[in-house]
């Protein structure tokens, strides 16, 4: 009551107000849905494993018309051999200004593990499924098919978002995998086919700097960068508002927002793993 006394007097400072309060709004709705959405997950594979399984396809290779170009596998193989090749390029040239190109190969195995591929996997996992992720769960939003669900005694949160959880922790193994074989074989590619460095003396320093133990880490950091763009662009899609149009927002609003995490991700857990010692020796 004193709030809408406020407005009528003072309308500026009442928005003023109201903005700090409406954000904090927004970040608890957010919270309660990712809480709600994990929790979710292992009902939804236990109980709906059929549309798990066909998501899991959708995510692998793509569904009608993308199925032409094979889905975010492809996609993602593209983006990381362009960077890849990219990075040997930019290496090559860099360290041969000083006379040490042969450490090219170190380039490769260091920073393709730890900033390139998961990047770069976290970008194309967004502008793929994620955005169709969104698009689908606002078209559904829209078109009432969230309340027919809801109506036929289906809990729509497990079946529309838990589902898309689980295929996506699924999916992310192989499909990360295919990320930094594909950044590993451009990088090599690239710098002895076409930059004709010898293969003994590049695959000398792969060899040596390339870190089981950062692979690991690296795959632990694929995991929750998937989780975390699928959070988001659930989100945005399950609460979609304002017809086609609206769609359309919402999913500029999850890609931008996901492409925000992907980095801020990858610089949290730099900071959590390499921060203190780089679990780095220069040696060889």
């Amino acid at each position: 009551m004193a709030l809408s006394a406020l407005s009528a007097a003072y309308p500026r400072a009442a928005r003023n107000i109201k903005k700090p309060i409406n954000s904090l709004s927004g970040i608890g709705d957010h919270v309660l849905f990712y809480i709600k959405a994990l929790a979710s997950a292992p009902r939804a594979a236990l109980h709906y494993r059929r549309e798990t399984i066909r998501l899991i396809a959708e995510i692998s290779m793509g569904s009608g018309t993308l199925a032409v170009i094979g889905g975010t596998v492809v996609i993602v193989g593209f983006l990381t051999l362009a960077a890849g090749g990219t990075l040997a390029v930019q290496g090559y040239s860099s360290l041969g200004n000083i006379g040490i190109e042969a450490l090219t190969g170190f380039l490769s195995a260091f920073i393709n593990v730890r900033i390139l591929a998961p990047v770069v996997a976290g970008i194309g996992l967004a502008a793929t499924f994620g955005a169709g992720v969104t698009a689908q769960l606002g078209a559904m939003r829209i078109n009432e098919e969230v309340d027919a669900l809801e109506s036929l005694g289906i809990d729509p949160i497990p079946y529309l978002v838990g589902t898309r959880m689980v295929a996506g922790m699924i999916a992310i193994t192989p499909l990360y995998a295919v990320a930094v074989v594909a950044s590993f074989i451009a990088s090599r590619f690239t710098t002895v086919v076409l930059l004709g460095q010898s293969a003994g003396l590049y695959d000398h320093y792969f060899a040596t700097f390339l870190n089981p133990i950062d692979l690991l880490w690296s795959f632990v950091q694929a995991i929750l960068m998937a989780v975390t763009i699928l959070l988001i662009h659930t989100y945005f899609g399950f609460f979609a508002s304002g017809g086609p149009s609206g769609v359309g927002i919402a999913v500029g609003n999850a890609v931008r927002t996901s492409l925000i995490a992907t980095v801020s991700v990858t610089l949290l857990v730099a900071l959590a793993i390499y921060g203190a010692n780089g679990n780095f020796n220069l040696s060889g």
